[in-house]
């Protein structure tokens, strides 16, 4: 018997509400051996560009499938030429997107080799009727993700659009001149650590050892940290770089909150220099 399809989902929903469970309850119905794995739902509200980093950084860990992907501002601007609602297929033949066509699945799209075929969806045969105007995650795009696990080809789920149509995102990039390394915030974690978008590599740039102290500034003051590869190494209230998870370079206070102490949110600004 071959294995029961993957369906993983990730939104802005929260879960003080019942639009998750709605979702889950939408993709049972029409495909009831689907299992959905829960990347987040804690996305903040209408920020596409933390849902497409979170969806980028957990892809890497799911399982082969259907990935439904909801953080949509401007649900149901469609029929007045608003953002489209579409399903993606990637050169990894095994791998599906679904979402609002506004930027949202691209980055993930090019991890998963680019996309090589794109359908609108939002008249699609799957959906639910009537379709609310605000609940498109309801109506939509569950609907059309759940028939994508029980197998229905792409292109019987929507309209034909080319991929060069489709909505990107334009994304910051760390730059390294003159001994000084420019990067930006790229997301800000529960414990208030800060994920750069700088690279080891672009740290090795800078000449940094292990060890070494680092000037941060940003935000209008300059602050001390050490390069260090675990929390621990440095005393409880100190600031340190470290590479993440993700193998990026990322900023913490060991026991507290970098966010805090560098007055520092996500996509800020910030500057580092080898002390």
């Amino acid at each position: 018997m071959s294995a029961p399809p993957w369906v993983t989902f990730l939104s802005d929903y929260g879960l003080e509400d019942e639009f998750v469970g709605v979702c889950h309850g939408v993709i049972a119905r029409r495909c009831g051996q689907a299992r959905v794995i829960d990347i987040t739902h804690a996305i903040p509200r209408h920020n596409v560009r933390a849902g497409a980093w979170a969806l980028c950084g957990a892809l890497a860990y799911m399982p082969r499938g259907v990935h439904l992907a909801i953080v949509d501002p401007e649900v149901g601007t469609q029929e007045v030429g608003g953002r489209r609602a579409v399903a993606l297929a990637t050169a990894d033949e095994e791998q599906r997107l679904v979402g609002p066509d506004n930027g949202l699945l691209m980055a993930a799209a090019e991890l998963l080799g680019g996309v090589v075929e794109a359908v609108d969806i939002g008249r699609s045969e799957e959906r639910l009727e009537p379709v609310s105007a605000t609940f498109h995650g309801r109506d939509i795009f569950a609907p059309v993700a759940a028939a994508l696990a029980a197998g229905r080809p792409l292109a019987a789920l929507g309209e034909p659009l080319a991929v060069d149509e489709l909505h990107t995102l334009s994304l910051t990039s760390a730059t390294v001149r003159d001994g000084a390394l420019r990067a930006h915030v790229r997301h800000v974690d529960r414990f208030g650590n800060l994920t750069l978008d700088a690279t080891h590599a672009q740290l090795g740039q800078l000449g940094l050892r292990l060890g070494q102290r680092v000037a941060v500034h940003g935000a209008g003051a300059t602050h001390s940290a050490r390069y260090a590869r675990t929390f621990a190494e440095v005393p409880a209230g100190a600031l340190l770089l470290y590479e993440d998870s993700r193998r990026l370079a990322a900023l913490a206070v060991n026991r507290g909150s970098a966010a805090q102490t560098l007055g520092l949110e996500r996509d800020g600004e910030l500057r580092l220099r080898a002390e």
